[in-house]
């Protein structure tokens, strides 16, 4: 608890609660954003990482149904606020979460402690810069959500699934329906096997359209 106290000390904080497969979560989040933009070009670095997004809450559901395998490791991407790293490593699965931000890397890692009384040892949270990955290893699965929200990102993302993913892998993304992601898939095909869906979550004020995809290398490559 004492890193909790460190990082209420450095945040102003709220908390969104969530619920997955019927068990709860609380998740940190900024209470303001203000902090982290640029004033200068609002833009660059723009904390897309500081809040809960639709298409983790359907990647996370998918982690919590998918019968865990010990033997298996999960490399997440883009994780954020940390919330599918945290529902999969919570329901049985080894999970080496990552992010950039360093911001982002707090507040997962207060995440993880605030969640997580059990199977804290299958949660692992290391910085990954995707220009200069340094990690080490090699993984059953890469799953990230909201990682091609950015155009340009596929080139970087290609380069770290040929770097990370073990020959028989599969990637599991979650992504909004919007231009960027429509062509990262279409890029993407060209070298993987994929299998994708629409899923449409609906709240009392908003429907939210995403793209949910698996996919392998294919056999030629």
């Amino acid at each position: 608890m004492g890193q909790l106290k460190t990082f209420y000390r450095e945040y102003e904080t709220d908390t969104t609660d969530v619920a997955v497969r019927e068990r709860p979560f609380k998740i940190l989040v900024p209470k303001t954003i203000d902090r982290f933009i640029n004033p200068d070009n609002f833009m660059k670095g723009f904390p897309l990482w500081a809040k809960v997004w639709q298409a983790s809450m359907i990647l996370a559901d998918y982690m919590a149904g998918l019968e865990p395998d010990p033997d298996k490791t999960f490399l997440e991407i883009g994780a954020g606020l940390g919330l599918v790293g945290i529902v999969a490593a919570s329901f049985g699965h080894r999970v080496t979460m990552t992010e950039y931000n360093k911001d982002a890397l707090k507040f997962a890692k207060a995440n993880k402690e605030l969640n997580m009384t059990d199977n804290k040892a299958n949660l692992e949270i290391r910085k990954l810069d995707w220009t200069r990955p340094k990690l080490k290893g090699s993984f059953d699965y890469i799953i990230g959500s909201e990682v091609a929200y950015k155009e340009g990102n596929a080139s970087h993302l290609l380069d770290l699934f040929r770097k990370y993913l073990k020959p028989e892998g599969e990637i599991i993304l979650a992504e909004g329906v919007r231009k960027t992601s429509v062509d990262f898939f279409r890029q993407m095909s060209e070298h993987f096997d994929m299998k994708a869906q629409k899923k449409v979550l609906r709240s009392k004020d908003e429907e939210t359209r995403a793209i949910f995809c698996t996919m392998s290398w294919k056999a030629s490559r």
